[in-house]
């Protein structure tokens, strides 16, 4: 079966992930199943599904869940190529349900408790099934063991050849799937159920990180472990408007009447520009210009709101969550003060935070330079972007 999957595919090998997530494990508290808990801004089960989904190799996830949990699915981020698939009374037949809705080459079944492992381990039990017919992670055993009844110390188990069995377990789908359907009752694991059915199963190296949650002790760890993972950005931002001819100028959303007013091709708020092009810049996707091209006749004088609402789409389709939002403005009039809570109010509900995120002040330049001279207006923005974890 191994070398037939290799020598009969000219493309790579297709590759399922089953994460069974229908178990009622309560002894981690808090009145659901520990995979439904919320950690570091989602739920666990959730946190799994991330991992997996951003895997290269993956091709397809199939979700196992308990029918009466099937409502707090429609609270997950699914992504476009995974299903649903309801689990049954023990955990052999979960996996056998989702065993049965895929028709990848290799499977790989995980817990969804096991929230935090590293895609590293993925990538090694998926390299070792080009030449295994299954492979699991694994720590060696390295504690002292002891035997005990009634609290008291009875002997000493010798920890050689033992080991810490994590998941995801990988296997060619068929040979697995036919496994359970002879071999399954009773077993601990999906290993226990290849080698009852006669496969060889190697070992590759776990990791310490790859915590299952079972105590709640495990899930102050397993947010600490999460937290490290963030990915966060920051983006920076710089614009200027001349002044010219007008009676008002828009500064961060707010309309301000004013002797003259800001040029520009849109209705030239240099505040939201400069924001707006902070956020293009954390995100790595250029600047307010070139998705909005000056020289593009359907964008003069359209509301700096348009580009603003964009750039937040995209961070929020990148997985990212603006955290916070600092915008200094660069002039010697109007005067800000009078108007920077509305502005804040603006931007905050532009950028879809609190308030308390949003920062909007200003500076003159002691009458130096353009600005000092009254012929326009500078602005500088900072933005931070957090993916992975609650902002």
């Amino acid at each position: 079966m191994q070398s037939e999957i290799q020598s009969d595919m000219q493309n790579p090998p297709t590759v399922a992930a089953i994460i069974v997530a229908a178990g009622r494990g309560q002894r981690a508290g808090g009145g659901v199943p520990k995979q439904w808990h919320h950690i570091a801004g989602q739920s666990v089960v959730q946190h799994t599904l991330d991992i997996f989904a951003s895997h290269p190799r993956i091709t397809e996830i199939v979700l196992v869940v308990a029918a009466q949990d099937r409502t707090l699915v429609d609270t997950l981020t699914l992504p476009p190529h995974a299903s649903i698939a309801i689990g049954g009374a023990e955990r052999s037949l979960s996996v056998l349900s989702g065993l049965n809705a895929i028709q990848a080459d290799y499977v790989l079944i995980h817990d969804a408790a096991r929230c935090c492992v590293p895609p590293d381990v993925i990538d090694r039990v998926l390299n070792a099934l080009q030449t295994a017919q299954a492979a699991a992670p694994a720590l060696p055993v390295t504690d002292a063991l002891w035997t005990g009844e009634h609290g008291q110390v009875t002997g000493v188990q010798d920890r050689n050849c033992l080991y810490r069995a994590q998941t995801p377990q990988g296997f060619v789908r068929q040979l697995i799937l036919d496994a359970h359907g002879t071999h399954a009752e009773g077993s601990a694991d999906d290993v226990e159920v290849a080698r009852r059915a006669g496969m060889d199963v190697t070992i590759v190296q776990g990791d310490a990180r790859n915590l299952k949650i079972t105590t709640p002790a495990d899930f102050a760890r397993a947010a600490k472990l999460l937290e490290t993972r963030m990915d966060i950005r920051t983006g920076n931002g710089f614009d200027v408007h001349r002044f010219g001819a007008g009676d008002h100028v828009m500064l961060c959303g707010v309309k301000i009447p004013h002797s003259r007013g800001l040029q520009g091709h849109s209705d030239a708020d240099v505040g939201m520009h400069t924001v707006t092009d902070a956020i293009y810049g954390a995100l790595c996707r250029g600047d307010i210009g070139q998705h909005f091209p000056p020289s593009d006749p359907q964008w003069k004088g359209a509301a700096s709101d348009i580009f603003l609402n964009h750039a937040c789409a995209l961070a929020r389709e990148m997985g990212f969550e603006i955290n916070h939002m600092d915008c200094t403005l660069i002039c010697e009039f109007p005067k800000i003060g009078p108007v920077a809570a509305a502005m804040r109010t603006r931007m905050a509900q532009i950028l879809g935070i609190d308030i308390d995120r949003v920062s909007v002040k200003a500076t003159t330049s002691e009458r130096l330079g353009f600005t000092g001279r009254g012929e326009g207006i500078a602005a500088m923005a900072t933005v931070t972007l957090i993916k992975g974890a609650a902002s």
